[in-house]
């Protein structure tokens, strides 16, 4: 029995081994049947740099004025590692308090790039903290498992600790399902990027991630070394691998 399941593990693909895969010969990223998408492409880089493997960014710096939204940007800086001057400029250039996600977003793509991150934006963040302990993508919005999660590997990039980072904690414990996944909100069934997101939150605030989160996610591993985004659904398999695999090393945003 013993050497059957270890035959049967050593037979699974790696997701780096599924995501390579995926790659073109442009080096751009697409789902199968898919077209190429830079955005696409900047998750499975940064994924593949989280798993410390080979990640080549060439489509990604070729293609960086197709990207628009703020957080399209600041995720293409923090893949790159090292970014682009004309990348920087525009990330830079990205409102300090505007939205929650985009502040937190600018604030990890500064830290990744060696650059200080605004007070302005940190204070900003910590003001709009919800009375849960959450935060949601903007003002005024629900919190949520994946917002809240960006927002503490932000502050932590910014250094701060104690209350907030606890409380941010606190409200993340509350997602936790039985099947050990956690879900996006209240009420939601587990799904593995909010799970990868929560491990990735508690490893930057440098506590013990959830043993039972991980084994959710094994749980969603297919043999070619994808994951499922849900039990009950297996849409979008390269983007979601992509944002396992840094939960996967317990690693935190920005990488060094």
């Amino acid at each position: 029995m013993g050497l059957t399941i270890l035959l049967s593990a050593l037979a699974l693909a790696t997701p780096q081994q599924f995501l390579a895969a995926h790659q073109l010969a442009d080096g751009s990223f697409a789902e199968s049947g898919g077209k190429p998408d830079v955005e696409l492409t900047a998750w499975a880089v940064l994924g593949l740099r989280a798993a410390r493997a080979p990640a080549d960014d060439r489509y990604l710096r070729a293609h960086e004025a197709e990207l628009s939204s703020p957080t399209s940007l600041a995720l293409a800086a923090l893949a790159e590692g090292h970014p682009s001057a004309a990348l920087l400029s525009r990330v830079s250039a990205l409102p300090n308090a505007k939205a929650i996600n985009v502040t937190a977003w600018k604030a990890l793509a500064l830290a990744g790039a060696g650059r200080s991150i605004p007070s302005a934006a940190v204070r900003f963040l910590l003001r709009h903290q919800t009375n849960g302990g959450g935060w949601g993508w903007a003002t005024g919005v629900a919190p949520d498992s994946n917002d809240t999660a960006v927002v503490l590997e932000a502050l932590r990039a910014a250094g701060t600790g104690g209350r907030p980072i606890r409380r941010g904690i606190a409200y993340l414990r509350k997602l936790e399902r039985r099947d050990g996944g956690f879900a996006l909100t209240v009420g939601r069934g587990s799904d593995a990027q909010s799970t990868a997101w929560v491990i990735q939150a508690f490893v930057s605030a440098r506590v013990r991630p959830p043993r039972a989160a991980f084994r959710y996610l094994a749980r969603l591993r297919r043999a070619d070394g994808s994951y499922r985004y849900s039990a009950r659904y297996g849409v979008t398999p390269v983007w979601v691998t992509a944002q396992v695999l840094p939960a996967l090393e317990r690693r935190a945003f920005p990488l060094p």
